[in-house]
């Protein structure tokens, strides 16, 4: 019987097939190392830089609306504790500190409950005498300059009637503000000197806005410079009120003309 030329070679145990478990571990390690460095700039960016905030109410009409989403920048005037999530008590005061100008829309944490955060217009600085007489604002004793501009609909009540000013500040900065009727809870007010290390703050929906006008309990009060956690730069998208992201069929209900508007 003829002899077959092939012989069988026996299998070398150092060129057999790598094993998948280590494979497997060391890919899985590779992309929680991957993840794990982008949380940490994103918590990075979130900290230091920019945060997001979306807009819930309508106090800061007709420039914020409720469901702009905004950009915030955390670095305008340095960092203190309610930088950081959660408001941890790491240090007090701010690091390079630099305070808002008078007329920046500045996003802060609630002094009576440091969890919420709000969104208001800075009006007074250290030791300015803020008033309110028939709703016009009054700084130092001068009154803002300010000019009606007419009616028109509220943006997110259009059942409501109601007036566009034009406000100005003394650096020439202008926005539009709203007002109701005459004789309302914050149109007539004592005289309030701002304390050191503090802000008076108010909405430009003046009607419909609780702000430093009322105290702690009701509004805000005068509001610590540690409790600022940015100022508002720009409007990056805004949806319609009653979107969330957990009702899917609502997240393409977009208000298209406000996006990328800069925040006056």
């Amino acid at each position: 019987m003829p002899q077959s030329n092939t012989s069988t070679i026996p299998l070398d145990p150092s060129t057999s097939a790598p094993e998948a478990g280590p494979s497997l571990w060391r890919e899985a390690a590779e992309y929680a190392r991957t993840v794990a460095s982008a949380l940490c700039l994103a918590l990075f960016l979130r900290i230091a830089l920019f945060q997001p905030f979306t807009i819930p109410s309508s106090s800061m009409e007709p420039g914020l609306v409720t469901g702009d989403y905004i950009i915030v920048s955390k670095f305008a005037y340095g960092w203190s504790r309610a930088s950081f999530p959660f408001n941890p008590p790491l240090f007090s005061g701010r690091v390079l500190g630099r305070r808002p100008a008078r007329g920046d829309v500045v996003v802060f944490r609630l002094p009576r409950d440091p969890q919420q955060t709000w969104i208001k217009r800075v009006i007074g600085l250290p030791g300015d005498r803020v008033q309110v007489l028939e709703g016009r604002v009054f700084v130092n004793g001068r009154p803002l300059p300010s000019s009606e501009l007419g009616a028109t609909r509220d943006h997110d009540d259009p059942a409501r009637t109601v007036s566009q000013v034009s406000e100005a500040q003394p650096d020439g900065r202008r926005y539009l503000t709203y007002a109701g009727e005459n004789g309302g809870a914050g149109d007539e007010t004592d005289v309030y000197v701002v304390p050191a290390g503090s802000y008076f703050v108010m909405g430009d929906n003046r009607d419909n806005s609780l702000d430093s006008r009322f105290p702690a309990e009701l509004g805000v009060g005068f509001l610590p410079a540690a409790n600022v956690v940015g100022k508002a730069e720009f409007v990056l998208a805004s949806w319609r009120p009653g979107s969330a992201l957990l009702k899917p069929w609502t997240w393409f209900r977009f208000q298209p003309d406000r996006f990328f508007k800069s925040v006056r």
